[in-house]
């Protein structure tokens, strides 16, 4: 089946209030093309060298999203163009975000991610944590940054309850934040679930879902 295929598939299952992310990473620019032809306007890359690249290569009406993990030294080469950045996992990394917005006469979308999965090897927040940041004083003077909901990645397991409970965690997270209303802060997204778990992220409560493979096929990590 072709990539417009898959896509049209995928987003006729998809409740109206659900975002899909297609996750392009290590895809060559003729898949991005033929998901774009097909409709697809929000693409997702974990590298950000690579979503530079693409960037600089597709139509300007794209909105790129950063779903990998993010190091601060980085931020400045995507600021001018990044439409959200999901794996805000500290307060220090906000701030660089902040800063580079600034230096851009921008106001850039983030989701702060929540540590879910039982895995060592994912990055995140704790809840407690979120809540502290959130409603600080110096979180206040971020000006350049706009916090819009939450971002989760489950534990890479067969054991669907667990998955399920990780998600049901991060959905919680979520109501019990969502009253923080600033001018900085509108929470809104809850970003979980990808192609292989996203049916069940969403009878969890995700709003945005991050679908890599089930629309592009396998990926080629030697790229």
């Amino acid at each position: 089946m072709s990539i417009s295929k898959h896509l049209h598939q995928i987003k006729s299952q998809l409740p109206t209030h659900v975002t899909l992310v297609a996750v392009s990473k290590t895809k060559p620019i003729s898949d991005l093309q033929e998901a774009y032809a097909a409709g697809q306007r929000i693409f997702g890359e974990n590298k950000i060298q690579e979503m530079i690249e693409k960037h600089e290569q597709l139509p300007a009406d794209i909105q790129w999203h950063m779903i990998g993990h993010v190091q601060r030294n980085k931020v400045k080469y995507m600021a001018s163009f990044v439409s959200l950045i999901h794996g805000v996992d500290n307060f220090k990394l906000l701030q660089e975000i902040n800063k580079q917005g600034l230096k851009h006469n921008r106001v850039i979308d983030c989701l702060l991610q929540i540590k879910i999965a039982s895995e060592d090897s994912k990055f995140g927040m704790t809840a407690t944590e979120a809540f502290e940041i959130l409603n600080s004083e110096i979180f206040d003077s971020l000006k350049h940054i706009n916090v819009v909901g939450l971002m989760g990645m489950a534990t890479f397991t067969p054991d669907q309850h667990q998955v399920a409970e990780e998600f049901k965690y991060l959905k919680a997270t979520f109501e019990n934040l969502k009253h923080i209303s600033k001018y900085n802060c509108n929470l809104h997204t809850i970003s979980m679930g990808m192609s292989g778990d996203y049916k069940l992220a969403i009878a969890n409560g995700s709003t945005m879902i991050r679908v890599g493979s089930s629309i592009f096929g396998a990926r080629n990590y030697k790229i």
